[in-house]
């Protein structure tokens, strides 16, 4: 645990008393700060005060005397309206933050030279995030992976000399941290999402922004046009920029041609990795996700060498175009971390003949802007919230059911499947959704699935039944 001792000795209050709630307010407990804890959920309010966390209805603090506001990355800021408590917190003028910014300023306060990489962007966060923690473990390095991933950050060891830390932010913690300043700050790619949260595309991006505003040195995609535009302004503010592409050649910056992955600087190039044989990074959009933690893994001092071997050893990420099982010629495949129809394009690509399950709770834009993947798609089984909406986007073109729960989507797309003379084909859970609607979050829905998929007769699975690894 990391010990929240900026604030000793002062008075704090905290609203959100979730996981990462809940692991906060013990932090700040353990750093000797007076802190008051609250959640609309009695149940998350009994838990703490068992726990003997200091709890008060903050409609009945005196707010006044308060250092600081800790908001649960969960709970509206800004939209679609602030929560009642910041509103509260901004007429006494006390600042709101998040869990993000008291590891920021332990960081600064105890170990400021200790190498922190934060990494955010629409799509791709986990999986880059992961393989950076991949690699530097793989080379020998004291390192602490966290963040949205997961691991709430002040759940690890804390700051110090020659500890690397390796966090994912959302753009919710991102908008609760003002001072983060990572060693190496990557910003992957901007689409629309979380507009609820965030009411623009436009705001959405400037809080991301942030992230790489504030680095030492900002990796950065310029695929898209926000991106491109984030990159120009950094680097006019004086910060060294890496710009990244699996589309376009750079003339300065990290590139990918084919599987490979281009380094150009200073009028040279050199190939730097090869993901040809690397299963775990197949498609397009990891040779963005592996350039972007191989310039990030160079900031910090990570060597060549040392990189390709950690990139060739990377056991891959769960829920993200995972393998599960095998039945025959056919593959089941737990992409379940695909939340949005951009996160669920890589794995429709990566497949001829998919029995694709889809469906939860939409976001903006559905599945439109996936409709050049729907010649590979021999059936779709619609689940959730969303069925009737994809029902309709799909219409004459793919044959599909509405199949409404996740057990009977993987029961009938296993069974067409089963009958399939056309070649190898998978099973694909790849909602391009939200989990909400019948789960409560991503990693849930996939362990659902892989408990489905294993019930079934003749399937061999393909990784361990509690691990989820290889």
């Amino acid at each position: 645990m990391i010990a929240v001792t900026t604030f000793k000795g002062k008075a704090v209050a905290l609203f959100g008393l979730g996981g990462s709630g809940l692991a906060t307010a013990r932090a700040l407990v353990a750093g000797g700060v007076a802190v008051t804890a609250w959640d609309d959920n009695p149940d998350s309010v009994a838990k703490a005060s068992a726990e003997g966390i200091p709890t008060a209805d903050l409609r009945s603090i005196d707010w006044s005397g308060l250092s600081a506001f800790v908001l649960s990355p969960g709970v509206p800021l800004t939209h679609p309206k602030p929560h009642w408590t910041v509103d509260l917190a901004k007429a006494a003028g006390v600042e709101v933050i998040g869990d993000v910014e008291l590891f920021v300023r332990e960081r600064r306060a105890h170990a400021p030279d200790c190498p922190f990489i934060a990494i955010t962007g629409t799509n791709g966060k986990s999986t880059t995030t992961a393989l950076i923690a991949h690699i530097l473990k793989s080379s020998g390095r004291d390192t602490q992976l966290g963040g949205n991933i997961g691991t709430a950050i002040l759940t690890l060891e804390p700051p110090k000399a020659e500890r690397y830390f390796v966090i994912e932010c959302s753009s919710y913690q991102i908008d609760l941290a003002p001072t983060l300043n990572p060693s190496a700050g990557i910003l992957l790619n901007l689409t629309p999402d979380h507009l609820d949260r965030h009411g623009t595309m436009q705001h959405y991006a400037d809080v991301k922004e942030r992230l790489v505003a504030g680095s030492k040195v900002a990796v950065v995609g310029v695929d898209d046009s926000f991106s491109a535009l984030i990159a120009d302004r950094v680097e006019r503010a004086g910060t060294k920029v890496i710009r990244i592409s699996r589309r376009q050649v750079l003339a300065d910056g990290l590139y990918a041609e084919g599987s490979r992955i281009i380094r150009a600087e200073t009028g040279a190039t050199s190939e730097i990795a090869d993901l040809t044989d690397i299963q775990t990074l197949r498609g397009s959009h990891n040779t963005q996700n592996a350039a972007a933690a191989i310039a990030a893994c160079l900031a910090v001092g990570v060597s060549p060498e040392q990189i390709r071997a950690g990139l060739k050893s990377f056991p891959g990420l769960k829920h993200r175009m995972q393998p599960v099982g095998r039945r025959g010629s056919v593959v089941f495949v737990n992409d379940s971390k695909a939340t949005n129809a951009d996160a669920a394009a890589p794995a429709l690509s990566s497949y001829d003949r998919i029995y694709w399950i889809a469906g939860g709770l939409p976001k903006t834009g559905g599945i439109t802007t996936l409709t050049s993947y729907f010649p590979r798609i021999v059936k779709a089984y619609l689940i959730g919230e969303a069925a009737a909406e994809f029902a309709a986007t799909l219409g004459q073109a793919v044959p599909y059911e509405i199949s409404g729960t996740l057990e009977q989507a993987v029961a009938h797309a296993a069974a067409d499947s089963a009958l399939d003379q056309g070649g190898p084909s998978a099973v694909m859970l790849s909602p391009a959704c939200a989990s909400f609607d019948q789960y409560k979050n991503f990693e849930i829905r996939g362990d659902a699935f892989v408990g489905h998929v294993r019930s079934l007769q003749g399937v061999a699975m393909l990784i361990d039944t509690e691990s989820g690894e290889k």
